[in-house]
């Protein structure tokens, strides 16, 4: 079993967390394979997903020791355990509920809270959180994240919503712990086809341009 400080380096190492809102739940465990032959390890799989804490389970059971499965869009302490005993070893949140924090904490899970402002931001990293996760940043850009570690260098954030391939490395310069990476990854059309090769070709795009970005 991965300790919360490994599962933290394998999150900021290459930096992408692939956010999967799957159409059905048999999408997974392909979907994931192909993410990580990509390079793309940390995959987060959202309560919006049909069957998600199955699919998290079978995901784990799978592909547990070569990729890391989370759950994503939990909105409380219990689907945090749900999801948990699934195998899910990291939990993504898109708002700011300190319950959450300490339900992962107390399987020494590390936590993503959702926050906007700086004010959240803070509040977030003060409740416990091991990263803050700004949503949506699509309309903010990378230029937000800057000015947020301006004064609050300590956040680690992990901006989602609107990170593409032509933001990706200015995000990743403006101080991101890592990138939550949706649908400029997981395509709509890419899902429907089940096009998993372009999928793993779409992935290591990614992960040459952060790489590049962290150097």
């Amino acid at each position: 079993m991965r300790s919360k400080s490994e599962i933290i380096s394998l999150l900021t190492d290459p930096s992408l967390i692939a956010v999967v809102r799957a159409q059905r739940s048999e999408q997974v465990l392909p979907l994931s394979e192909a993410l990580i032959a990509g390079g793309v390890i940390a995959i987060e799989i959202t309560m919006t997903t049909p069957n998600a804490i199955e699919a998290i389970r079978g995901a784990s059971q799978e592909i547990g020791t070569r990729g890391l499965i989370g759950v994503g869009t939990v909105l409380d302490a219990k689907t945090c355990r749900e999801a948990i005993e699934a195998g899910a070893e990291f939990v993504v949140t898109p708002i700011m509920r300190p319950e959450i924090v300490t339900a992962a904490h107390a399987t020494d899970k590390p936590v993503m809270l959702g926050a906007y402002t700086p004010t959240e931001a803070q509040l977030a990293h003060e409740a416990g959180a091991d990263f803050i996760k700004i949503f949506p940043a699509d309309k903010l850009g990378p230029e937000y994240i800057k000015a947020i570690r301006a004064p609050l260098p300590h956040l680690r954030i992990v901006p989602t919503g609107g990170v593409d391939l032509q933001n990706a490395a200015a995000f990743m310069k403006a101080g991101c712990a890592a990138l939550g990476v949706g649908s400029s990854l997981l395509a709509a059309q890419i899902l429907r086809d089940g096009n998993w090769s372009e999928l793993t070709r779409l992935a290591r795009e990614f992960v040459k341009v952060v790489r590049s970005a962290s150097r």
